[in-house]
């Protein structure tokens, strides 16, 4: 898969609240942190995939609209607006780093 499919397989299963196919597309090592102060959140798949079944995939409105995507390279940047965890739709930015053939990297801009 190219970064583009690997970044929409993922927010499809996400928006299907599929775990087991959401975390198909990361690294067993996976990071995932805030930008720009590059605090951690959580390493590796078994922690990524414990908060997205308790604090996401858990919210039956769950659901994430791709507003705009720009693809460089090994790097794919989601804008999203995501609705179903709250009472607003909020804006959301996610830069993807792909290694090979899975999602290695996330960081959340707040």
């Amino acid at each position: 898969m190219t970064p583009e499919q690997l970044a929409q397989a993922q927010l499809d299963a996400y928006n299907n609240h599929d775990i087991d196919a959401f975390m198909a597309n990361y690294a067993q090592d996976v990071s995932v942190r805030i930008f720009p102060s590059n605090q951690l959140l959580f390493t590796g798949s078994k922690a990524m995939a414990k908060h997205y079944t308790q604090n996401r995939f858990n919210l039956p409105d769950l659901h994430a609209q791709l507003v705009e995507r720009i693809v460089q390279g090994n790097i794919v940047i989601d804008k999203e607006l995501v609705t179903g965890m709250g009472d607003r739709p909020q804006s959301v930015i996610a830069i993807y780093e792909i290694e090979e053939t899975k999602i290695k990297n996330v960081w959340f801009i707040q």
